[in-house]
């Protein structure tokens, strides 16, 4: 007789990570009265956790879009694949933010409301201006974009010192392996971060429901409604037809394989830290390291289309209160402006505050209105950062979709 093996289902992470969600919520909810001691002895377990996926970041950035671009082994490839990326996130981006004033027109977000716009008072930073932008995309020193995590500097010294690599040829042998050797420890070490996710993810989310209760979140809920609606709406609407239409995969597949990261991006609000479990999703979803190496990174600094959807809710919304109408020609300036600034802004804390002075400023709409709503930003941010690093999946999956059709095309000329 043989022994019958019994083997136990082990629960995967993306299960732990969601009870782990839910328990912060109801933590939050029964610590609505105690928000001190939440964000006291609860939330610097939050920020240990993010610390530590910070920390690993930067190395895995690096290293990886090195090791990308090693080896495609042609910097025309990595061109052509730079283009393409850029262009999905643009449309993506302009996509979003018509959605987010149609459905803001549509739903009267800011009709009915009787909230006090007297001694509003809102300073807003400084947007760079586009030169300004485009001079501190490169670094004066190799150094400091590391130690700053300043993300387009980190991704443009990859992509030189990775160029520098294949052009050594045989004598850049030596770097290549050290770049793979240094590369595979980074994502070790990430593995084993991201084991403690569960732990953060709790962390991180019972501080925010113990400080910003329902009693807070009430007189904007239509707001906040709204640009979930449109959240969700752009998410199904368009990363589905993409991943569909171009990489032929199923968006349930698609959903499912993302779910890790966009619970975690969701909790965190934070698309950088999100950057190791969208790398771990897109390859585990069939996509290639090199391309997940490279656009994902620079997703997670210029596509914003959670964001660009909030620009156009707020802007609606803040304008409604105001009794200001709109004209077409006006909503068509703040697409434009909501798709420049999500370059323009990258890598700026609190991006999305500045992107919204800007398009408030570009229409004429006053800046002092971001007061109305910066109370429920963190809510709004949970949003908008899932749906951006979920767009920086999709437009993963896409891209290397594209290369393989090619490379395939390739190999039966």
């Amino acid at each position: 007789m043989s022994e019958k093996k019994t083997t136990k289902k082990k629960v995967s992470l993306t299960v732990w990570i969601f009870l782990a969600l839910v328990l912060g919520v109801v933590a939050g909810i029964a610590l609505q009265s105690h928000a001190e001691f939440a964000e006291s002895y609860i939330q610097p377990f939050g920020t240990i956790f993010l610390n530590l996926i910070k920390m690993v970041v930067v190395p895995v950035v690096l290293l990886s879009i090195m090791q990308g671009i090693i080896s495609l082994q042609d910097i025309k490839k990595v061109g052509s694949i730079g283009g393409k990326t850029i262009c999905y996130y643009l449309l993506t981006t302009a996509f979003a933010v018509t959605l987010g004033l149609i459905f803001a027109n549509l739903l009267q977000v800011g009709a009915g409301y009787q909230l006090a716009t007297e001694d509003l008072v809102y300073e807003a930073s400084e947007a760079p201006s586009f030169m300004d932008t485009l001079v501190n995309i490169f670094p004066s020193n190799a150094v400091e974009p590391l130690v700053s995590a300043t993300m387009l500097q980190v991704i443009v010294i990859a992509l030189l010192f990775g160029f520098g690599i294949i052009l050594a040829g045989e004598k850049g042998e030596t770097a290549k392996n050290v770049v793979d050797s240094f590369s595979e420890v980074s994502f070790k070490v990430m593995g084993m971060i991201i084991k403690l996710s569960p732990i953060g993810v709790f962390a991180l989310i019972t501080p925010v429901v113990a400080s910003n209760g329902p009693s807070v979140l009430l007189p904007l809920l239509k707001l906040i409604v709204i640009a979930y609606v449109v959240y969700v709406v752009h998410m199904v609407l368009v990363y589905s037809s993409t991943v569909y239409g171009i990489a032929k995969m199923s968006p349930l597949k698609f959903f499912r394989g993302m779910s890790p990261a966009m619970i975690f991006a969701f909790s965190s609000a934070s698309s950088v830290g999100a950057l190791p479990f969208n790398l771990e999703c897109t390859q585990k979803l069939g996509a290639k390291k090199e391309v997940a190496s490279f656009v994902l990174p620079l997703g997670a600094t210029i596509n914003m289309d959670g964001t660009a959807i909030y620009q156009g809710v707020c802007a609606i919304f803040i304008s409604q209160i105001f009794g200001i109408d709109l004209t077409i020609g006006q909503q068509i300036t703040i697409i434009l402006t909501a798709v420049l600034a999500s370059i323009g802004t990258a890598g700026v804390p609190g991006s999305g505050m500045i992107m919204l002075a800007m398009v408030l400023e570009s229409v004429g709409l006053p800046v002092e209105g971001i007061a109305l709503v910066a109370g429920i930003d963190r809510v709004l941010d949970m949003g908008r950062t899932c749906v951006n690093i979920t767009g920086d999946a999709a437009c993963t999956i896409c891209i290397d979709a594209l290369e393989k059709k090619k490379e395939a095309r390739k190999a039966r000329k």
